[in-house]
């Protein structure tokens, strides 16, 4: 049975919970943690990645470069991941974090989108970078398109491909099938990853699902810290796949530790799935959208709920931002 790596995001995507306000001092502390724990691999930058601090996704009190270091330093095991978007973050960007240390690198894109990422999955391939190209949004497509834009990461250089369900809207069975074409279509030396979400409820249960069917990459974060509804919750991953019979090398008490003492005062309020959070998974829609949602929604005076549901409705995907406010506005009946 080939060995799971485990994958901690709760510095990345969990960027999107505090609003990109993580510290150096706060990122080594968490860092360290997820090191005894025995995760295998530690993904730090801003929410939307590489570059990502910004009016449109949000600004970070610290650079992406301050954090990488930081964590870099922390660990004496685990590998520092990052993640870069096409059109977000560049190679100088991504050339500048492996020089700080990062081993690993997340090459993001919307699921159909994979051919914008030819350069620099190729480029930190060049480099000796473990890449793993990520297909955000994958409940959008169905299995065998997944597996066609997989096979084009894997082209590039790709030595893991992921399915991303950005929105939270996927559930077990949904989950399945595209880990499994994955895994049928990609060489077997490549590795398949899965990256949940929780808006509806399903985030521990899709990774194991998604490992069932041949993911080996499997990613959570402590508490669940993560955009929207939060991802999968590390602890409560690592303690259900070891009671499903898949060892992952982690120190679960450790785990628990670090997420109850560290972790949980760094939270500005709990992972729940509440009625925007549900929404977004129900109207599959990016995660990151949620407190720009909620925003736009207090300034326009409707509800959230229906600014989700609209984008959901009109498919819009992570890049568009700038919709949430004219969606809000058109629902209120006035110009944006």
């Amino acid at each position: 049975m080939t060995a799971l790596t485990l994958v901690d995001s709760s510095l990345r995507d969990g960027m999107h919970s505090v609003r990109h306000r993580f510290t150096p001092q706060q990122v080594a502390a968490v860092a360290a943690g997820l090191d005894r724990g025995g995760v295998d691999v530690i993904e730090v930058t801003h929410g939307d990645g590489l570059g990502g601090s910004s009016i449109q996704y949000g600004e970070a009190l610290h650079s992406d470069a301050e954090l990488i270091a930081a964590a870099v330093e922390a660990v004496s095991r685990a590998r520092v991941a990052v993640l870069l978007l096409p059109g977000i973050g560049t190679l100088r960007q991504l050339r500048e974090a492996q020089s700080l240390g990062a081993s690993v690198a997340r090459i993001a894109t919307h699921c159909t989108e994979a051919d914008i990422a030819a350069q620099q999955i190729a480029w930190a391939a060049e480099q000796g970078m473990h890449v793993a190209g990520f297909l955000m949004m994958s409940h959008m497509v169905q299995p065998a398109v997944l597996a066609e834009q997989a096979r084009l990461m894997e082209s590039y250089g790709a030595g893991t491909v992921y399915v991303v369900d950005s929105a939270g809207a996927l559930v077990p069975g949904t989950t399945a099938e595209r880990v499994a074409a994955l895994r049928a279509a990609l060489a077997p030396e490549t590795a398949v990853g899965i990256h949940t979400h929780n808006n509806l409820g399903c985030g521990v249960g899709n990774a194991l699902a998604g490992v069932a069917a041949g993911a080996t990459w499997v990613d959570g974060s402590l508490r669940g810290l993560g955009a929207s509804a939060g991802n999968a919750q590390l602890e409560v991953l690592v303690a259900a796949l070891e009671r499903s019979g898949r060892a992952t090398g982690a120190n679960l008490f450790e785990l628990m530790d670090v997420a109850e003492e560290v972790v949980a005062p760094l939270m500005p309020r709990p992972q729940v799935i509440d009625r925007s959070g549900l929404a977004i998974g129900y109207a599959g829609v990016y995660s990151s959208f949620l407190l720009h949602a909620e925003r736009a929604a207090e300034r326009y005076g409707v509800d959230p709920r229906d600014v989700l549901m609209e984008l959901g409705r009109r498919r819009v995907v992570g890049g568009q931002e700038d919709m949430i406010i004219n969606v809000a506005a058109e629902l209120a009946g006035v110009a944006a």
